[in-house]
């Protein structure tokens, strides 16, 4: 038997005997990835399974990759080497250059060059997919391809085993019951809700309150060896969930004490061979204080009295400019670039967004009143810009745009002195209330029809300074 013979025996046999183990599905999918991946040397491997609508696909197991990368958005079965799904194996030379590659920055950031792929099939119906990366460019063999194929069989055996597939169908129509209790709107979360087999009730809970707040979370997404005997690893730890955002491992505890000291073991044991990984052992009580603490929610002593429900965190708010900031400096590179707002409501946000730009700007503002509190039949300019547009490239910094009655009237003020070019970027769009079809270039969020406070939005002056949009009860 040759080397790459013995590489794939020996990935097989490893494979079947996981399958046939008690572990749960996560780290069966976890350990097949691992397996996969060494029996090709290469760099990384994802297994992932269609949601029940077969629109996306959600990360069941993975080796080999960082969390960032796993993380780096909603995968499009259709849009993401579509030719899986129609149940064909495809090789990728350079997947950073590939048309049909959904994210290529991300796979750059990774560097990632070759992929092969093949399907998941049940039942001669796809049902997912396996992915193998490489860092080098990489022509796969034909004995390479029946590997991953047979690989792919294996897992349709551990889901049919494990029947899995009908589990999450039944889950994800639970959950979409659970989540328009949770929020009236379903267009708020950046990635798809992930039906997955939870261990324990108490995880299922809390990533529940995880998607009604928003935060992005991957369950059980690594596994770290702590102990060895023979170049063997005889004790993993793998914690329960990882919050990218803020960089940090949970593990959930119990009320059991002999539990609690396990883990605790464990985690000490884990900081002291990897230093460099933040994690934290959490009750009920603690991961409400810690999504307090990362401005997620408020404490309960801070909690502004009228505030409902809270629609943007912190955290999400500051990632979608730094996302804006960092498109308005590639659109503008090279140009004079001027940042125009309106007072006050826009002040938090274009204070954030023009220190995230990464280009030379130039900023000024206007003032303009409402009738209602002039007595004047229509809007009027009572701060003019203190600086000369003519020729200059402008971009209006709004807070949020609804009627555009408003923006219509400053746009059209604007174009008559005659810029280089005037575009607009919003931090909120309420498009539901539009009476006027003013163009937007740049949206942070699309909102419902409901009065919202917080980051620079006020009632009567107050709230301004929260660091998160919320409804008013």
């Amino acid at each position: 038997m040759d080397e790459v013979e013995n590489r794939y025996s020996l990935a097989y046999k490893q494979i079947a005997r996981v399958i046939n183990s008690s572990l749960s599905t996560r780290k069966q999918l976890n350990s097949i990835a691992s397996s996969a991946a060494k029996g090709l040397q290469a760099s990384g491997c994802a297994i992932m399974l269609l949601n029940p609508h077969r629109q996306y696909l959600d990360i069941a197991g993975a080796f080999g990759l960082s969390d960032y990368y796993l993380r780096k958005g909603p995968i499009n079965a259709r849009r993401s080497y579509p030719e899986i799904l129609d149940g064909k194996i495809i090789a990728v030379e350079d997947v950073s250059t590939d048309k049909r590659t959904q994210y290529p920055q991300a796979a750059r950031e990774e560097k990632l060059k070759s992929l092969l792929g093949a399907p998941i099939t049940q039942k001669e119906e796809v049902v997912g997919e396996i992915r193998i990366y490489t860092r080098e460019k990489r022509h796969f063999k034909p004995s390479e391809k029946d590997f991953i194929s047979t690989v792919a069989n294996f897992i349709a055996v551990l889901l049919e085993k494990n029947d899995l597939h009908q589990l999450l169908g039944k889950r994800h129509e639970a959950l979409q019951v659970q989540q328009k209790k949770l929020t009236s709107f379903s267009d708020l979360p950046l990635f798809p809700t992930r039906q997955l087999n939870f261990s324990h009730p108490s995880e299922e809970e809390f990533a529940r309150l995880l998607d009604f707040y928003q935060v992005e979370w991957l369950y059980e997404p690594r596994s770290f060896p702590l102990a060895y005997e023979d170049n063997r690893i005889t004790e993993m730890f793998t914690p329960d969930f990882y919050l990218p955002e803020i960089n940090l491992y949970i593990e959930l505890t119990t009320t059991k004490q002999s539990l609690i000291t396990e883990k605790n073991h464990k985690i000490r044991s884990l900081k002291e061979l990897y230093p460099d990984v933040n994690i934290r052992l959490l009750n009920k009580d603690d991961y409400l204080k810690l999504l307090a603490k990362y401005g997620y929610l408020p404490p309960d002593e801070n909690k502004m009295v009228g505030i409902g429900k809270y629609l943007f965190s912190k955290t999400q708010i500051q990632r979608r400019v730094k996302s804006l900031a960092k498109q308005i400096s590639s659109d503008y590179r090279g140009t004079d670039l001027v940042l125009i707002g309106i007072l006050k409501g826009m002040v938090c946000f274009m204070s954030d967004l023009m220190q995230n730009i990464s280009i030379p700007v130039v900023i000024d503002f206007m003032s303009i009143s409402a009738p209602s509190a002039t007595g004047d039949p229509s809007v009027r300019i009572t701060k003019d810009l203190d600086m000369d547009i003519r020729d200059k490239h402008v971009l209006m910094i709004e807070d949020i745009v609804d009627t555009g009655m408003t923006l219509n009237f400053v746009l059209n003020y604007l174009a008559g002195k005659e810029p280089a070019s005037l575009k607009v970027c919003t931090l909120l769009d309420k498009r539901v209330r539009r009476l006027i079809d003013v163009p937007l270039d740049y949206i942070g969020f699309e909102i419902p029809d409901e009065f919202v406070v917080g980051y620079g939005l006020d009632v009567g002056g107050k709230y301004r300074n929260l660091p998160f949009i919320a409804m008013l009860e």
